[in-house]
């Protein structure tokens, strides 16, 4: 994924730690199918610029690692005060993923928007990974959930062949619903909500190649921004 760390691995560079000596931990998250994509070439730019800036990186490219979406009857279960999901699973995959989670302080998404939505697999990634003893616990339905994640930093890029005008006023921008108002509630500690940047790359298919380059200039500032934030 990028020169520095390999899909599921660990960033062999030099690190920066924050005021407490810890090294911010970015979890970078890719779902899209064609290597040789845009989403693929904006993930590596925020991937080089946060690791340049001291951050411990950690990539998962979901259809590069044959990540399974398919949420098991077992994990289907959210409620209930000893609900504990984050075990072992049977699947080591699945596994690393919520292992890694767990210790992120950043989590960055990229995807195309499909239909108003992510791609399946990262659909069935929140399903599988943000699960009881994972991301919350709920001990009963009519409750708010705990908090168990401490992610400062939701980075969230997305790219579509809709116009911008047009995903606003037409669709009403589907995707901040999941981002912003969703999943990024879920992901902070209770002390600390997360911190949500999303980034809409528009008319993908009409962009010229010094549009995308430009792009790419952008991600490597997001990716600067970032880690910044978290020292």
């Amino acid at each position: 994924m990028t020169a520095e760390a390999t899909p599921g691995g660990d960033a062999d560079i030099r690190t920066r730690t924050d005021t407490s000596g810890h090294t911010p931990v970015v979890v970078l998250v890719l779902a899209h199918p064609r290597p040789d994509s845009l989403n693929h070439a904006l993930a590596r730019r925020i991937g080089e610029a946060a690791t340049r800036a001291g951050a411990h990186l950690v990539t998962h490219d979901l259809y590069a690692e044959g990540f399974d979406p398919v949420l098991r009857a077992e994990e289907s279960f959210v409620v209930g005060r000893d609900l504990h999901l984050g075990g072992p699973s049977g699947d080591p995959l699945l596994d690393r993923h919520r292992a890694d989670l767990a210790t992120a302080d950043a989590l960055v998404v990229v995807h195309p928007s499909w239909w108003g939505k992510p791609p399946a697999i990262l659909a069935g990634w929140l399903d599988r990974v943000l699960v009881p003893g994972v991301a919350y616990r709920l001990p009963d339905a009519g409750g708010l959930p705990e908090r168990l994640l401490a992610v400062r930093r939701l980075v969230v890029v997305n790219t579509t062949d809709t116009p911008a005008e047009r995903e606003a006023t037409v669709f009403g921008d589907p995707l901040a619903a999941i981002w912003e108002r969703c999943v990024g509630t879920y992901l902070g500690s209770p002390t600390s909500p997360t911190v949500v940047e999303r980034t809409v790359l528009a008319s993908v298919n009409e962009a010229d190649d010094a549009q995308r380059a430009r792009w790419l200039d952008e991600m490597e500032d997001v990716g600067t921004r970032l880690v910044h934030a978290l020292l």
